[in-house]
């Protein structure tokens, strides 16, 4: 089929057709301009050597050898061409010239070769396709019609409106599916366009057939969509908000330093200033995390915020918050001093719980074993306390409302972490002693009778040399007033020699050689150095002087009477 639409076949191109020799509609073409090919240039066509076709206007066609062909009318029947006669031999036949109406369409029929190709047709001599034939589009019963000249057109006739309705247009006048409902109720949503019928596909009828009742606009719908669309629309605005606040505005802040309402904050041990900045938004302190971090880092001193317990009021501003936090008015942890015995540290523990006296030490006595003590701590003979040297000087956060034993082993892991640092099992046996616990020992007798942190070297030393074996000057007694005292329970400085003699006591060192049973209080860092690290100079003994804040020491026996005398003449003796 070529692109105007016919080919050769079994049937010729009847004149009648529409596009037969047409130039134009008006037919003022010149029929003798050759057709361009693309492009304005000549199309050019290979052909055998023929004779010369005869007459267009005649039909006649002279073919290879003088031989006829059979010729068709116009009903495709086909009736005995005429012999084609020479001039020289016959006078030329005359045939009927075809008839033209006013608009120059031919009204008449005339035999027309089918093989042969009009001046004006360049395609018409091509070979049909495989087949030999094709359907014509024009007939098909889904084609449209064929076009017209303008003189034969017909006004096609209008028709009549689509009833209306109150407002639904409809889906034929511009609705959206999406608005008129479900469109599958007659099953035919997954067919193909093509195997509709033409109607349909024109929309010139109603394609559910039997005037079925076309399905109005969901108010539902329409609500559906508006809000999620307004919806999304709100959530993108909000995260966007959000997200400038995150990166560009400033974090969340109240002003001023409270609203008069306080309110005890815990600090847990290690907490940065993120970390604080979520106890306090949680408790009410500050609205932002992000303030209280930026404030932090503005304040000099901000990173020195240390854990414990604090009364701060609710609704600050992060700067006053910082600034407080900073001031020991806001401080509200339990302090436990360097040296300090385990009797007085039940009863501070006591008063911050608002508990009744004795509760901690009853505790401490019964439940001592589940409390975190390391292995190296436990089973040691003749021990007053377990617990003693375990309730390591620091700060803790502690207030109503908890339980002895909870604190109590907050303090316990806080003594165990120290030693493990310090690495104790490996160096007790460094410093000739049988293990960690005599480390301890040692370290809590160094704090108990140094009396500052520049002699505590010192008095390890003395330590060390009278526990050696070959000590003769006091015979491996230690010879410590503290250990007399934490025995029964007290700190006199005037103990009578009668007194002390007569106490067979482990924990009297006066009668009993080698260090006591356990610690007598809980040393803190300066004191546990101490202990690592004695003075190499040859210390055997000391003396304080003025009773009170002075310490000498001395080497021989000599020297450490002329501090006794010395000693005795400041107390007026």
């Amino acid at each position: 089929m070529t692109e105007y639409g016919r080919g050769p076949g079994s049937e010729p191109w009847h004149p009648d057709d529409p596009l037969y020799g047409d130039g134009g509609w008006g037919g003022q073409q010149a029929a003798q301009q050759a057709q361009q090919s693309y492009g304005g240039q000549p199309q050019y066509h290979p052909q055998q050597p023929q004779q010369q076709y005869g007459d267009w206007g005649t039909g006649e066609q002279h073919g290879y050898g003088d031989q006829s062909y059979p010729q068709y009318d116009e009903y495709g029947q086909q009736y005995a061409p005429q012999q084609p006669q020479h001039q020289q031999h016959q006078a030329p036949q005359q045939h009927q010239q075809p008839q033209y109406d006013q608009n120059g369409w031919p009204t008449g029929s005339y035999p027309q070769d089918p093989y042969a190709g009009g001046p004006q047709d360049p395609y018409a001599q091509q070979p049909a396709p495989y087949g030999g034939e094709q359907s014509d589009y024009y007939g098909a019963p889904e084609a449209y019609p064929p076009p017209e000249p303008p003189g034969r057109r017909r006004p096609e006739p209008e028709r009549e409106p689509e009833p209306g309705t109150d407002w639904d247009p409809g889906p034929d006048q511009g609705e959206h599916a999406f608005f008129a409902g479900g469109d599958d109720e007659d099953g035919r949503d997954g067919e193909p366009d093509d195997r509709r019928g033409r109607g349909e596909r024109r929309g010139g009828g109603d394609r559910r057939g039997g005037g079925k009742e076309k399905k109005r606009r969901s108010g539902l719908a329409c609500l559906v969509v508006v809000a999620v669309f307004g919806g999304g629309l709100a959530g993108v605005s909000y995260f966007g908000y959000q997200f400038y606040q995150d990166r560009f505005g400033s974090a969340p802040d109240f002003a001023g330093s409270g609203n008069g309402e306080q309110v005890t904050v815990t600090i847990p041990k290690g907490s940065g200033g993120y970390a604080i900045g979520q106890v306090l938004k949680k408790m009410g302190v500050v609205k932002s995390v992000d303030a209280f971090v930026a404030a932090q880092a503005a304040n000099p001193d901000g990173k020195n915020i240390q854990d414990g317990v604090y009364t701060l009021q609710k609704e600050m501003s992060a700067a006053s918050a910082v600034e407080l936090m900073l001031s020991p008015k806001s401080r509200d942890n339990l302090i436990i001093a360097e040296g300090k015995r385990n009797a007085a540290v039940y009863e501070l523990i006591d008063a911050r719980l608002e508990v009744e006296k004795g509760t901690t030490a009853k505790v401490a006595e019964t439940r001592w074993k589940t409390l975190g003590l390391p292995d190296w701590a436990v089973n040691h003979p003749n021990v007053k306390d377990p617990l003693e040297g375990f309730l390591f000087p620091s700060s803790y956060a502690v207030a109503k409302g908890q339980k002895p034993e909870d604190v109590l082993r907050q303090m316990v892991a806080r003594a165990t972490e120290k030693y493990e640092s310090l690495d104790f099992e490996t160096k007790a046996k460094s410093l000739g002693l049988e293990g960690p616990w005599e480390l301890v020992t040692v370290a809590s007798l160094v704090q108990a009778e140094g009396k500052t942190h520049d002699d505590f070297r010192k008095m390890s030393e003395v330590i060390y040399n009278r526990l050696k074996p070959t000590n003769t000057e006091t015979n491996q007694k230690l010879q410590f007033d503290s250990t007399f005292n934490y025995l029964l329970g007290q700190s006199e400085i005037d103990i009578s020699e009668s007194e002390i003699n007569s106490n067979p006591d482990p924990y009297n060192t006066y009668t009993n050689k080698g260090l006591p049973p356990g610690p007598i209080g809980n040393p803190g860092d300066d004191a546990l150095q101490a202990a690592l690290k004695p003075t190499r100079d040859g210390w055997m003994y000391f003396v304080a002087t003025d009773g009170m804040d002075e310490t000498e020491f001395a080497k021989t026996i000599a020297e450490h009477q002329r501090l006794v005398d010395k000693f005795n003449a400041s107390r007026g003796n």
